[in-house]
């Protein structure tokens, strides 16, 4: 319930940590504008403005295409906060539509030419762009290509282990002398473990040494 994910997020905040609603929101702009006020924003009613869950970051899907994106960085910018759009996704049917041929290149290329575009908007002081991408550790042989086109933006990288993607192969999506360009989101493999703290902290040293 959204209560629920509310608890979270403010658990978090008060461990010092960023918060990243993975809610893959994308709509009309009309419906993404009620998406970025619920993420990261505020909803201005009768009764006064509501307040959205307060989120450091969210996700979005990109396929509705440049005005629905649009109105999500400007939400995301107006509060201070990141957006990943999906561009290469972990799931192994990502594959058919992702990797197929738009022009003459594949769909994914053409979806990080959109982060790319937007990267000066919502960059930040470390050299970063808060617009970032969901780029999977599932299909490796991507992230060098894509870390070409999108050079300032975090990658968030779900699929290391329960979806079998490896720490190690990651290297290719660093950009170069920023080790905290990526991001990697790991559930299962973490909560699954008899013991979480230390498979996390084996996690983190794994991708860290990539940058070192």
């Amino acid at each position: 319930s959204w209560g629920a994910l509310a608890e979270v997020g403010e658990a978090a905040r008060r461990a010092g940590l960023l918060v990243v609603a993975d809610g893959k929101r994308g709509d009309v702009p009309v419906t993404a504008q009620a998406y970025g006020q619920a993420m990261v924003g505020e909803t201005e009613t009768p009764w006064g403005p509501v307040p959205g869950l307060g989120a450091d970051a969210f996700t979005a899907n990109p396929l509705l295409g440049e005005d629905a994106i649009d109105v999500l960085v400007e939400a995301a910018k107006a509060a201070g906060a990141g957006v990943f759009l999906l561009v290469r996704t972990s799931n192994p049917g990502a594959a058919r539509l992702q990797d197929a041929p738009l022009g003459e290149r594949p769909l994914h290329e053409e979806l990080a030419a959109l982060v790319a575009e937007r990267a000066a908007e919502l960059a930040g002081q470390s050299g970063l762009s808060g617009m970032g991408a969901v780029v999977g550790a599932t299909a490796p042989q991507h992230l060098g290509r894509l870390r070409e086109l999108m050079p300032d933006s975090i990658f968030l990288v779900p699929g290391i282990g329960a979806q079998g993607g490896k720490p190690e192969e990651l290297g290719p999506a660093l950009a170069p002398g920023r080790p905290a360009s990526v991001l990697v989101a790991a559930a299962r493999s973490i909560a699954g473990a008899a013991d979480p703290a230390a498979a996390a902290n084996q996690l983190r040293e794994a991708v860290w040494a990539l940058g070192h």
